[in-house]
């Protein structure tokens, strides 16, 4: 069966997601290695996906490692950096779904307000047709519960959910529920995915 709709994850599937480049342009590899080293601002995003506030999560991380006060600080008033490019031929592979028809919906391991951001940055950001947002939803992939939620909240069955994500570990438990899954590693891989489930052309997933 054709699965209903098809569930993207955003980041490095639909844009670039690269703070370490970010850094590297500021202040260098050797340095940008160290901060990463020193500085739990790795843990400080993955709380934040799950709901933790954005300002008062970085705010008082700077506070406990006042030697990196200004890189921490980059993370929250120029997050808007840790973006980019756009996977343009994602982009065109969703668009050419909606012009099909197929609902298309986002489930994403992202902050409440870092989202807002990108969505003010990245216009495209708007064009699903549903978007649950781990931040808004306090809890982060690979949870079961954040699928059994979309499930709940969609009305769709498991099977016939197509959903792509970069990450193996968001793949595999999706999968463990009965979802479809494709771990995205290119959008020529992602548009074959797309024309063996019936859901587009080869005419329409050709860049």
């Amino acid at each position: 069966m054709t699965p209903l709709a098809v569930v993207y994850d955003i980041g490095n599937v639909l844009l670039g997601w690269d703070p370490e480049a970010m850094y590297d342009a500021r202040i260098g590899p050797e340095a940008r290695r160290r901060f990463f080293a020193e500085v739990p601002i790795h843990a400080a995003n993955v709380a934040m996906d799950a709901g933790a506030p954005f300002e008062a999560t970085l705010n008082a991380l700077a506070r406990a490692y006042p030697a990196w006060q200004r890189e921490i600080l980059w993370w929250r008033d120029d997050w808007v950096a840790t973006l980019g490019p756009v996977i343009q031929p994602s982009v065109t592979l969703l668009r050419a779904l909606r012009s099909r028809g197929v609902p298309v919906f986002a489930l994403t391991n992202f902050g409440a307000e870092t989202f807002q951001i990108a969505r003010a940055a990245y216009p495209f950001l708007d064009e699903f047709d549903r978007a649950w947002v781990s931040g808004r939803m306090g809890v982060i992939k690979p949870d079961p519960a954040i699928y059994a939620a979309v499930e709940a909240d969609c009305g769709l069955p498991p099977d016939r959910l197509l959903f792509t994500d970069d990450k193996a570990a968001n793949i595999d438990a999706a999968a463990a529920r009965g979802w479809r899954a494709h771990l995205f590693d290119s959008p020529e891989g992602w548009a074959a995915r797309l024309v063996a489930e019936g859901l587009l052309s080869e005419t329409e997933a050709a860049p």
